[in-house]
């Protein structure tokens, strides 16, 4: 599929989605969370690829946002689809990939575009980004996640402050507070993220398969039970075979 507002490029076991929406700092659009919902769907039947680094085009900007201009006009019915649509779309379908995703945060994380990072399993970000959830300067909320995932992330305390404040917070802020990983200078950012890409790639896709399901449970009744019997499956599966006779064989597996 040709797509209009971001780029896929694929190398080493690696595709990096590019937000490519440079007059508007990247801001999500209707079309633009459709094109990464179709990208990614793609990318897991991708037997090829194994991690996938989501960024933005350009030097200042992962997300600036939503384009609010679409939905300036919205009444109840219409808002409560934008965002149940969004978040099934994508949002969700990020944190519950069968890959694991980055999020390399170069700019502006703003409103979608940090709840996008919120979404994504690990989260890089470059030295001159600034994150924050402005939605009630709208008198909004965020839509995409972002006051579910922010807690479990920051603890309560952090994220109504982020939230209720609107305030945008900086690369070295995030980190202090664990809202993101790593911080890195901005022309180190992607390489930093395909670092890790690659160590990544290099294990077991079915147990990180397993682990990406265990962990995302890891907050309901049933998180132990999902460990305890991925733990299980895991054991009928070749790459238990290969992972463990290459232990005993003192080599490198090959998954």
């Amino acid at each position: 599929m040709d797509f209009e507002n971001i780029i896929v490029e694929k190398e080493n076991r690696i595709a990096t989605v590019i937000i490519h929406r440079p007059q508007s700092l990247n801001a999500l659009n209707i079309r633009t969370i459709s094109e990464l919902g179709i990208a990614l769907d793609d990318l897991v039947l991708d037997k090829e690829i194994r991690v996938i680094i989501i960024t933005g085009s350009g030097e200042k900007s992962f997300v600036a946002g939503a384009d609010i201009k679409e939905f300036a006009d919205f009444g109840k019915e219409k808002a409560e689809e934008l965002s149940r649509n969004g978040q099934n779309t994508l949002f969700n379908k990020i944190e519950n990939l069968n890959k694991p995703v980055i999020a390399a945060i170069n700019g502006f994380a703003l409103g979608g575009g940090l709840e996008l990072a919120l979404a994504s399993h690990i989260r890089y970000v470059s030295e001159n980004a600034k994150l924050g959830l402005p939605e009630v300067t709208l008198g909004l909320i965020p839509g995409y996640g972002g006051t579910q995932r922010l807690p479990k992330l920051v603890g309560k305390g952090w994220a109504n402050e982020i939230i209720f404040s609107a305030k945008m917070i900086s690369a070295q802020q995030a980190k202090d507070i664990g809202l993101v990983n790593e911080v890195f200078g901005l022309e180190e950012l992607i390489p930093k993220a395909k670092e890790l890409a690659n160590i990544i790639a290099n294990n077991s896709p079915m147990a990180i398969e397993k682990a990406i399901k265990s962990v995302n449970s890891s907050d309901s009744e049933k998180g132990f039970e999902t460990e305890i019997s991925s733990f299980g499956e895991l054991f009928e599966m070749e790459d238990k075979t290969e992972g463990v006779a290459a232990f005993l064989e003192k080599r490198k597996p090959m998954f």
